[in-house]
């Protein structure tokens, strides 16, 4: 995994914080399954403090536009992401069986 956003208070979190960034991951997620990129399966959840992101999308045009969206939506919080491409393009020779 690799860092996305680094947290402005250095990563820390205190226990009043810990419900802020459940609801803020909620509205990530609602907004993963509703807008353009109706992407289901893409994960974010909390860890340590963190957030974690990870999944797989259809191309690295979705892949950006979520990126995009999980910085918009988690400013300021630490995160990080290992969302994959999918590789969709057919095979370039044939399958050699034994």
């Amino acid at each position: 995994m690799r860092p996305f956003a680094q947290a402005a208070n250095g990563g820390g979190t205190g226990t009043g914080d810990a419900g802020q960034i459940e609801y803020r991951v909620a509205h990530l997620r609602d907004r993963l399954a509703a807008e353009e990129l109706a992407e289901l399966g893409v994960r974010a959840e909390v860890r340590a403090g963190s957030v974690v992101v990870t999944g797989t999308v259809p191309s690295a045009e979705c892949r950006e536009t979520l990126l995009r969206t999980v910085h918009e939506e988690l400013a300021g919080l630490a995160v990080h992401t290992d969302v994959v491409v999918a590789e969709t393009a057919s095979p370039d020779h044939a399958e050699d069986l034994p």
